[in-house]
Parts: C-alpha cells; sequence; structure tokens
C-alpha cells in the first residue's frame, strides 16, 4: 500500500506540472481562439532568463543574498516576458486580426521559431541551472501507518504548491474580474468585443503576458528540476494530451487532465510495464488523447460545438 501511495503521490504531483504548462495553452486559446504551438519556447525562453538573471544581478550590483538575487531575477525575467508580449501584438496579431485560425496558427509556428533563436542568441544554449532554494532531499511521511513510511519527494511537494496556487490565481482572475470576463468575450468574437467597446490589443497583450508569467513559473519549477536546457521546448508536447483531455477552454480541465495523465502514466508504468517491457510512461498519455478525440473530442470540460446551416 505504501508503494502505490508513493506511486500515486509522485504522479499527482508530475500532473501539476503538466498543468501548469497546459494553462499556457487554455489561456492563449480562450483570449483568441488559436492553439499557441508557441508556449513550449516561452517556458525555455522564460527560464533561460530566470537562469542567466540570477547569475548576472548579483555579479551586476554585488549582492550577496541569493533570496534578493532571485526576487530581481524574477522581476526582469517577468519584465521581458511583458516586453515579449506587447512585441508579439504589435507586430503579429495586430495584423491578423479576424483572420481565419489556421493563419493564427501557423503564426504561431513562426513565433516559437522565433523566440527559441532569440533566447539563444541572448542567453547562450548551455545548461543552466535554477537554484530558488527548493528543498532536493526527500522526506518519509505516515511512518505510523505503514512500515518504513511514504518517500516523497519533497521538490514536488513545494513546485504541485506552488503550481496549485497559480491555478486558483488564475481561475479567480478569468471568473471575478472584468478583465477576464473580456478575456472571454474576445475569443468568441472578435468583432462584437470591439463594438462594445473591449480594445483587443490591450486584451491581447495581457492574455499573452500572462500565459508568459506561466511559462516563467513553470519554467522555474522545470529548471530547477532538470536543469535548463533546450529539450525544455518538448515540456509543451506533453501538455498536449492534457488540453486535449481536458479541453482547450477549460482551467479546471487542464487541472484535471493533468492529474488524470500524471496518475494514469504513473500508475500503467510501474503495474502494466513489467508486463509488456516497459515504456508505456511516454506514450500512454497520448494513447488517452486518442481516444478522447474519437469519442469526446472537446475533452471533459470543452465547450461542445455545433454547427447550425
Amino acid at each position: 500500500m505504501a508503494f502505490f501511495l508513493e506511486t500515486l503521490l509522485g504522479g499527482l504531483m508530475a500532473g501539476m506540472l503538466y498543468s501548469l504548462v497546459a494553462l499556457g495553452f487554455v489561456l492563449i486559446y480562450k483570449a483568441s481562439g488559436v492553439f499557441n504551438f508557441a508556449q513550449g519556447a516561452m517556458v525555455l525562453f522564460a527560464a533561460l532568463a530566470m537562469a542567466r538573471f540570477s547569475q548576472w544581478i548579483p555579479q551586476w550590483l554585488g549582492l550577496e543574498s541569493k533570496i534578493l538575487g532571485n526576487v530581481l531575477a524574477f522581476a526582469v525575467a517577468a519584465a521581458l516576458m511583458f516586453v515579449l508580449a506587447w512585441l508579439i501584438e504589435r507586430f503579429v496579431l495586430r495584423h491578423l486580426v479576424n483572420q481565419e485560425g489556421v493563419t493564427l496558427l501557423m503564426a504561431t509556428l513562426g513565433i516559437t521559431y522565433f523566440i527559441d533563436g532569440l533566447g539563444q542568441t541572448i542567453f547562450g544554449s548551455d545548461i543552466y541551472q535554477i537554484d530558488v532554494g527548493m528543498p532536493k532531499d526527500p522526506i518519509f511521511l505516515m511512518e505510523g501507518m505503514f512500515e518504513g513510511g511514504v518517500l516523497v519527494n519533497l521538490e514536488d511537494v513545494y513546485a504541485a504548491c506552488v503550481a496549485a496556487l497559480l491555478v486558483i490565481v488564475l481561475s479567480l482572475f478569468f471568473q471575478k474580474t472584468g478583465t477576464g470576463r473580456a478575456l472571454r468575450a474576445v475569443a468568441d468574437d472578435h468583432q462584437a468585443a470591439q463594438s462594445i467597446g473591449i480594445p483587443l490589443n490591450r486584451i491581447w497583450v495581457i492574455v499573452w503576458f500572462v500565459a508568459g508569467i506561466t511559462a516563467l513559473v513553470a519554467g522555474i519549477i522545470w529548471g530547477s528540476k532538470m536543469g535548463v536546457q533546450f529539450s525544455l521546448t518538448t515540456v509543451a508536447l506533453r501538455a498536449l494530451p492534457v488540453i486535449i483531455l481536458g479541453g482547450l477552454t477549460s482551467v479546471p480541465g487542464a487541472i484535471i487532465g493533468g492529474l488524470i495523465i500524471g496518475v494514469g502514466e504513473k500508475l500503467s508504468e510501474v503495474y502494466l510495464g513489467p508486463y509488456v517491457g516497459g515504456g508505456i510512461e511516454i506514450w500512454f498519455a497520448y494513447v488517452l488523447a486518442l481516444v478522447f478525440l474519437l469519442f469526446r473530442p472537446q475533452g471533459l470540460f470543452g465547450e461542445k460545438i455545433i454547427d447550425r446551416v
């Protein structure tokens, strides 16, 4: 039972990290109605910015406090994500208002390669470390209930808590604020939103900036665990089944989908992997996503679209 709980908790924590990346896709889609292929590149760019500025700023300012250096690095990286959001809106999205979805989709592909190249140009292409003080040592829980206790990685616990907090804040932002409601209106119909006075350009800057902050938090967590390297862009591919499962338009769906994928990967690998030679964790999420595409393409919480002619 203890081993099952360890596997279950590991899956839930991995699922929260998947959800964090998936949220970036959901945010952009809710505001523009387009699938943002650049989200993975944004995670990498934000992680590179955090890693490099956390090294550079203490040297520039002569700081001895690592905490203060990390806080300043986060602030500068967040400001950089805002500048990036403004540039994307000013030079790309502003000229594609009311265009077909495939046009915006191809634009995000171009943005992906631009951000990848820009990140290498500014920050270099080595492997960098992010140290934000999250503990690396595992701990044992429920030792009184199970012999030896349940082994839990404390870093994963901290990361899951941060991801959960961000998810709650974003959910409240969309549901309770005027800007959040304006974002939903823009996603439904660009022209109608403009006709009632919603500033489309400003809304797009806001949503890309919020997605950038989400990418920054995800990049910090993944970079702290694995190091900042260009394979981080593939993290977005792990989030694709999450948004297919939860629904492209649902913030809660991104969370539930991530938890299901995370737990399903871990349990299937541990309990079914030995019978089929292993490797289930690699393809489990994509097979599950394919099943949903066949039988429920809008996902668990997505909006079902019915076209009447």
